[in-house]
């Protein structure tokens, strides 16, 4: 035998987040709001893309469906480096969800963000257009980790920890959340 194992099994480890995107009806406003509320910087862009010949106009009806014709983009970059991709649709245009926390509906509903100083942050939101959706919860009581529900202006959902999420989520059991809504 060579010593190799045919029947060994690939090693299976926790992907990386890559980059989350949005959408927005506005990408000007959007970019000034996500660089002075929430200081993510931005990498590239703002870009235009149309339906036509060149190698982004021909993926883009293979990405969205042939009704696109025309859209704007811009990269931007978190504190701990995960894109953030916002999409301005302007043929046809993009349009503001009424319910925009459709949560029994599948698919993506909030992005989450790290602070330690969340009061601060969900004041910043609320004075630059967004807003506050939920109370402040301490959701690790003995530990003072604390957890707010916002929107950007554009109504995109924003948690926000104030901790790291394997701490906080590691920090609580169900057993304690179900005890304590109980009472």
């Amino acid at each position: 035998m060579n010593g190799n194992n045919c029947n060994t099994k690939p090693i299976l480890y926790p992907k990386i987040t890559n980059h989350v995107a949005v959408s927005v009806p506005d990408l000007d406003q959007a970019l000034k709001w996500y660089k002075e509320a929430l200081g993510f910087a931005v990498i590239k862009g703002p870009a235009e893309f149309v339906i036509d010949d060149s190698l982004g106009g021909r993926a883009i009806p293979d990405f969205h469906g042939p009704d696109l014709k025309k859209m704007r983009v811009a990269w931007l970059s978190s504190g701990n480096q995960v894109g953030f991709e916002i999409f301005e649709y302007v043929e046809p245009k993009a349009e503001r969800r009424q319910d925009n926390f459709e949560y029994w509906k599948s698919g993506f509903i909030h992005i989450c963000i790290t602070d330690p100083n969340i009061e601060d942050l969900c004041k910043k939101i609320g004075e630059s257009g967004g807003k506050q959706r939920s109370k402040f919860w301490e959701i690790v009581p003995d530990k003072g980790y604390k957890v707010v529900f916002c929107e950007d202006p554009f109504g995109n959902i924003i948690e926000v920890f104030s901790n790291g999420f394997e701490q906080t989520i590691t920090s609580f059991s169900q057993f304690d959340w179900n005890q304590e809504m109980d009472n």
